[in-house]
């Protein structure tokens, strides 16, 4: 699925002008030169800095979202999280993505200008640490151009949110063991301090309502690449030592699925390509593709069943979606595929997907429930959804029964 981190990391990139910066960039250099050592990677010689209030960043993020998103893109985006019941009937993608930011906003490094901004609101104990997870970004894209591999073209949504999670997982556990180092011990000697700064980083608390108020899938697509990237790269400097800093971008993971399990990453288990079902609708246009990872099934299952049967979405081998709709943009239908490890593990997703559109439809009219196709009418439109060997097929919100 598209990324919403994708647009919230690019609406920071020409902050605007801010007031002088405070006592503690004085150690940037310092800092710098720490991390450099942790890495092996030569620090950049300087990073320009300056801090801004949370009054002046809503009212710039608010104007930019206008210059980054198209209105299109923003819809499509919207339309694909309700098509697979991931977002209320009511949601508004630019507001909250907006508010978001506002509210979770403690620091950002502009790739374009290589400026780093720190919000002034920030509590005097964490301004070290942000920092330091700043300037490992600073530190990256000296090397490895991150605007580049942010934002690297492609097809693939999921391979999309892999890289955000190479990016805040690193930085992430750069900022850990900095962290950890001034108590004298280091996170590659201590594998339950990797436990519980996953845990502390997977925090948000009453403290962000806005956070706290959106829906399940928006929250943990934000929390996944500091929580699970975190784990991959740790995992990864255990395997590789130092090198792998620098090879999770000369090689990134390709998927969510090699985020979650690193072995995958080691042994290159790359994503399938399903192929999707043809739908004949006549004066039907394409208003978005994209692909649905392990990441992806596993909230949707969470959010419809529970933690024990999301657990199925491990057995993922690859899915992609693409919505099409009339010409006058008043019905949409949802075409969808997933391959998975088995004929076993198919049949116990297609059990677990009808319970998903059990959940996210109000009006369901059965018409046929078989072991392996399930079709109906919902307010949404006719759908149909069946097994096919190893994988999982569906089309939904058509006018007319396919």
């Amino acid at each position: 699925m598209r990324r919403l981190t994708a647009w919230m990391l690019a609406l920071a990139w020409t902050l605007p002008a801010a007031q002088q910066a405070p006592d503690i960039f004085n150690e940037i250099g310092e800092i710098l030169a720490e991390l450099g050592k942790f890495t092996g990677l030569k620090p950049p010689a300087k990073v320009d800095s300056s801090t801004i209030t949370k009054d002046k960043l809503k009212a710039f993020l608010d104007e930019r979202m206008k210059e980054v998103a198209k209105p299109e893109e923003i819809r499509a985006e919207e339309l694909t999280l309700k098509k697979f019941g991931l977002a209320p009937a009511d949601f508004d993608l630019r507001k909250i993505t907006v508010d978001l930011l506002t509210e979770q906003a403690a620091a950002f490094y502009d790739y374009r200008r290589k400026k780093l901004f720190l919000l002034d609101a920030s509590a005097s104990m964490m301004q070290r640490p942000v920092l330091v997870h700043e300037l490992a970004h600073a530190l990256a894209d000296s090397h490895f151009n991150l605007e580049h591999y942010i934002f690297k073209k492609g097809k693939s949504d999921d391979g999309a949110l892999a890289r955000q999670a190479v990016m805040e997982g690193q930085a992430t556990w750069l900022m850990s063991e900095w962290v950890v180092r001034q108590m004298g011990a280091s996170l590659k000697k201590a594998p339950d301090m990797v436990e519980s700064m996953s845990r502390l980083s997977a925090g948000s608390g009453s403290t962000f309502p806005v956070f706290e108020s959106a829906p399940l899938y928006l929250k943990e697509s934000l929390l996944f690449p500091y929580t699970k990237g975190f784990l991959f790269q740790h995992a990864v400097l255990m395997k590789l030592g130092d090198e792998g800093f620098s090879e999770v971008f000369r090689r990134p993971p390709v998927s969510s699925q090699q985020i979650l399990h690193p072995e995958k990453y080691f042994d290159r288990t790359a994503p399938s390509t399903p192929k999707l079902p043809s739908v004949k609708w006549k004066g039907s246009k394409e208003l978005v593709y994209g692909t649905v990872g392990e990441f992806d099934h596993e909230i949707m299952l969470r959010q419809y069943t529970d933690a024990e049967q999301s657990q199925a979405a491990a057995a993922w081998r690859g899915a992609q979606f693409r919505i099409v709709e009339n010409a006058e943009r008043t019905q949409a239908a949802l075409i969808y595929a997933s391959e998975w490890e088995d004929e076993a593990a198919a049949r116990r997703f297609f059990d677990l997907y009808k319970k998903v559109q059990l959940g996210k439809w109000k009006k369901l009219e059965v018409a046929r429930d078989s072991e392996s196709e399930v079709t109906g009418r919902s307010e949404d439109g006719f759908f149909r959804t069946w097994l096919d060997g190893a994988r999982v097929l569906s089309t939904e919100g058509l006018p007319t029964a396919p």
